[in-house]
C-alpha cells in the first residue's frame, strides 16, 4: 500500500515539492525559486506560467531524491499563498495577465470606491474581512478592469479565476481539457466574496465588485479527493486530496485542530491562526475571521487570523535591495554583531500596515539613527521588527479571545533563526516553541489529503506526530521589554499618513 503523501507548496516567493511519510516526517524535497516582478512601487506580480512549470520540476526533485515513483503515492496535497490572484482562458489555460499578489496595493482606489458606500467594513459581517487591496477580490476587479477586453472575455464565460492552489489544481487535473476548477473553504475565505455561514459565494458581492459568477471556482472542503492528476507524468493517476491556505495549512501541521489551540508561522509575511472552533467570532481588536478547515462533510472550522504584510521579505530585501547581506540566512550572524539595536526600530510598512492597524497610508521606516548606527544595527532591528509585530497582533487574539498566552508554536522558515527566536520569547515573555518538523505548512496540506485516502486514520493520530524540536525561554527584564515595546509603538505612529493623493 502506497505510505506516502506529496506536498506542493506554491509560497510567494518558490514552489516547494516535499514528500512525508506516515510519521509525518519529511522523506524528501524539491524547491525552486520563482521571480518577483515589480513594475512599479506597491505593484509584485508573478508569472503563473513559471509557477506551473516549476511545480512540476520540484515534484520529480523530490520524487528522484527519494528515489519514489507515483505509486508509492497516497495522495497529493496543495497549499498556496492565499490572496493571489490568477484570471486564465479557460480553452488555452493561458492568463491575461500575470498574478497579482497578495502584497500588492494597487487595487487601493478600488477599496475607496467600494468602502464609499458603507466604510471599509460594508462586506465584513458577511466575509469576515474589511475592504483591503490585501484581499483576492479587489486583485480580480482590477485585471477585469484594466486588462484590454477581459471584461468582455469574462462575461462571455471564457475566462477562468483562481488563487494559486485552483491555478495548480487546474493544470494538474487536465487544464483546457477537463481541469477541475475548485478551491477550498479556506482559500475561498480569502477572496472577500464568500458568505462564512453558508461557504458560499454572494452573488450580490460579486455584483459590487463587477466579477461575473462563472469566473468563480466550486468551494469544496479541506480534505476530499478532488480528481486524479492527468497533466504530470510523474504523478498520473494519483487523488489530489487536499488543499489548504498556507496559513491554515500550517494550523493543521501544527495539530493545532481545537478551539483556543494557535500558531505562528515566520515566512515572506508572519500569519498568527486562534482557532475559535465552530464558532464564527469577530474581532474587536483589528484581527480577521476567518475559516481554519474543513474535513469533508464536517462542519467548518473557524478561526481568528492575525496577518503581517513583512517579515521574511523584509531580509530579502535587505539581501536583494540593498546589499546588505549575501545570503538571507547571513542576518543573525549581522545582528549578533552589535550588543543592541543602537536605538534604531524598522517599521516595514511597505505594504501598508496589515493587522491589527489595517492601515494604508502607512510606509516603511527607520527610525532612531545616529552617526553611531551601522549596518548590524539596521539589520538587528529588521529581525526585531518581526517580533514586535507579532506581539502586536498576540496582544490582539488575548483582548479578542479574553485569554493570556502560555506559550507560542512556531513555524516556517524565518524559525532557524535563534536569535529572533529569542527576542520573540522576550518580547513576548512567554515561552516559543518549535516543532522538529519545522515544514508545518507543507505538512498540513499532506494531512488533509491523507485524511481524505485513509492513509491517516483521524486526528488523534496525527497528534500522535508532533514532536517538540526547540524551545526558547524568555530572559529579558520586564522593564527593558516595556520600553522597547513603548519606542516600537512610537516608530509605528511615525510610519503612518505618508501617503497623500499626490505620493505613490
Amino acid at each position: 500500500m502506497a505510505d506516502h503523501v506529496i506536498a506542493i507548496d506554491q509560497g510567494t516567493t518558490s514552489t516547494r515539492a516535499i514528500i512525508f511519510d506516515r510519521r509525518g516526517r519529511v522523506v524528501s524535497s524539491g524547491q525552486k525559486e520563482h521571480e518577483q516582478i515589480l513594475p512599479r512601487p506597491g505593484w509584485v506580480e508573478h508569472d503563473p506560467q513559471e509557477i506551473w512549470r516549476n511545480v512540476q520540476e520540484v515534484v520529480g526533485l523530490a520524487l528522484a531524491r527519494a528515489n519514489l515513483t507515483r505509486h508509492d503515492l497516497a495522495a497529493v496535497g496543495i497549499t498556496n499563498q492565499r490572496e493571489t490572484a490568477v484570471v486564465w482562458d479557460r480553452h488555452t489555460g493561458e492568463p491575461v495577465h500575470n498574478a497579482i499578489v497578495w502584497q500588492d496595493t494597487r487595487t487601493q482606489p478600488i477599496v475607496d470606491r467600494l468602502a464609499a458606500d458603507g466604510g471599509v467594513d460594508r462586506f465584513a459581517d458577511d466575509v469576515g474581512l474589511p475592504l483591503a487591496t490585501y484581499f483576492s477580490g479587489t486583485k480580480v476587479a482590477w485585471i477585469l478592469e484594466n486588462v484590454e477586453g477581459a471584461r468582455e472575455r469574462a462575461e462571455a464565460g471564457d475566462l477562468l479565476f483562481g488563487t494559486p492552489d485552483t491555478w495548480v489544481l487546474w493544470n494538474l487535473t487536465g487544464g483546457p481539457d477537463g481541469g477541475v476548477h475548485a478551491t477550498d473553504v479556506t482559500n475561498a475565505s480569502r477572496t472577500l466574496f464568500m458568505d462564512l455561514r453558508t461557504l458560499a459565494w454572494r452573488d450580490d458581492i460579486l455584483a459590487a465588485f463587477g466579477v461575473p459568477r462563472s469566473m468563480m471556482p466550486e468551494i469544496r472542503s479541506s480534505s476530499e479527493v478532488y480528481g486524479v492528476a492527468r497533466s504530470s507524468s510523474l504523478l498520473r493517476e494519483t487523488p489530489v486530496a487536499g488543499i489548504l491556505g498556507d496559513q491554515q495549512a500550517a494550523t493543521f501541521g501544527q495539530v493545532a485542530f481545537d478551539q483556543g489551540e494557535s500558531k505562528n508561522t515566520y515566512g515572506t509575511g508572519n500569519f498568527l491562526i486562534f482557532q475559535t472552533g465552530e464558532e464564527i467570532v469577530r474581532s474587536r481588536n483589528g484581527l480577521l475571521t476567518t475559516v481554519g478547515y474543513q474535513l469533508g462533510e464536517e462542519p467548518a472550522r473557524y478561526a481568528l487570523e492575525g496577518s503581517i504584510a513583512v517579515t521574511g521579505s523584509l531580509i530579502q530585501w535587505l539581501r536583494d535591495q540593498l546589499g546588505v547581506i549575501r545570503r538571507s540566512e547571513d542576518v543573525e550572524q549581522l545582528a549578533l554583531s552589535v550588543e543592541d539595536n543602537g536605538g534604531v526600530y524598522f517599521v516595514p510598512a511597505f505594504s501598508g500596515l496589515f493587522a491589527p492597524y489595517w492601515r494604508p497610508d502607512a510606509r516603511g521606516a527607520i527610525v532612531g539613527l545616529t552617526r553611531f548606527a551601522n549596518k548590524g544595527h539596521i539589520a538587528r532591528a529588521a529581525l526585531e521588527a518581526t517580533a514586535f509585530q507579532s506581539r502586536d497582533v498576540l496582544d490582539a487574539v488575548v483582548a479578542d479571545a479574553g485569554v493570556e498566552l502560555a506559550e507560542l508554536k512556531v513555524d516556517g522558515g524565518m524559525t532557524v533563526n535563534s536569535a529572533l527566536m529569542q527576542f520573540q520569547a522576550d518580547v513576548l515573555g512567554v515561552p516559543v516553541v518549535r516543532p522538529v518538523v519545522a515544514e508545518t505548512t507543507a505538512l498540513g496540506a499532506a494531512y488533509a489529503a491523507g485524511l481524505a485516502v485513509g492513509m491517516w486514520s483521524g486526528l488523534d493520530e496525527l497528534r500522535e506526530n508532533w514532536r517538540e524540536g526547540a524551545r526558547w525561554e524568555p530572559t529579558m527584564d520586564a522593564a527593558e521589554r516595556d520600553r522597547m515595546l513603548r519606542l516600537w509603538r512610537k516608530a509605528v505612529d511615525t510610519s503612518m499618513g505618508w501617503v497623500d493623493a499626490d505620493v505613490r
